[in-house]
């Protein structure tokens, strides 16, 4: 796994990994096999502490204030942004019933879940290490994980002047329960690409997926 090397995890303790990297519907067909649900538990603890002692630690912010700003950078949103960007959604073991759906629910749970894992195989300094080069850039940024992105795109292409355009490329599912994908083209380059229950839902994730990509 590509991510070990590229955050120095090189033995990490490989039974834990794996319960990590396996949701409950994998468990439930596979007999034997532990789901992560344990360790996101774990691993929820630690994000807590880290980011809790940044803000402390850096800003002089009051407590009102240090409590939403780590909201921000822990919510679902975040935590599956951080785990696509190393690389973890390639990983999840999910059952037949749950493979065409692993949603960024399932991702952000599993950022938690290997937090877990790196914790109980190194202790918290080297869970530190690796959220500080994770979400720190984020952080420092101050990075909105959620809001009205494709408005956002919208006000960020116009200071460029450069055309805009959402393209549905695939819809798949029963009538009753359809998911659709769109990307989003500046100036007819594809920039993100959205997954989601409705047209609404997955063109906001493409302008979010587009957006995001600006701030790096």
């Amino acid at each position: 796994m590509k991510f070990i090397k590229t955050y120095n995890l090189e033995g990490i303790n490989q039974e834990l990994l794996d319960e990590a990297l396996t949701h409950s519907s994998y468990s439930n067909e596979h007999r034997n096999t532990i789901n992560y649900e344990r360790l996101e538990y774990l691993g929820d603890a630690v994000l807590e502490l880290f980011t809790s002692e940044y803000f402390y630690l850096n800003t002089d912010y009051p407590e009102g204030v240090m409590t939403k700003k780590r909201a921000g950078f822990v919510c679902e949103q975040a935590l599956a942004q951080y785990s696509k960007d190393i690389g973890l959604d390639k990983y999840i073991k999910v059952g037949h019933g749950q493979s065409n759906n692993v949603n960024d629910t399932i991702i952000a749970d599993v950022f938690e879940s290997v937090l877990g894992a790196i914790y109980l195989s190194f202790g918290f300094q080297k869970a530190q290490e690796y959220l500080t080069r994770i979400m720190i850039p984020y952080i420092k940024k101050d990075f909105e994980f959620f809001g009205d992105y494709k408005t956002k795109l919208q006000e960020y292409v116009q200071t460029d002047k450069k055309s805009l355009e959402y393209v549905l490329v695939n819809e798949y599912g029963e009538a009753h329960d359809k998911t659709f994908e769109y990307v989003v083209k500046i100036d007819n380059i594809i920039y993100g690409r959205g997954i989601g229950k409705s047209k609404k839902e997955a063109e906001q994730k493409a302008a979010y997926d587009a957006y995001r990509k600006s701030a790096k």
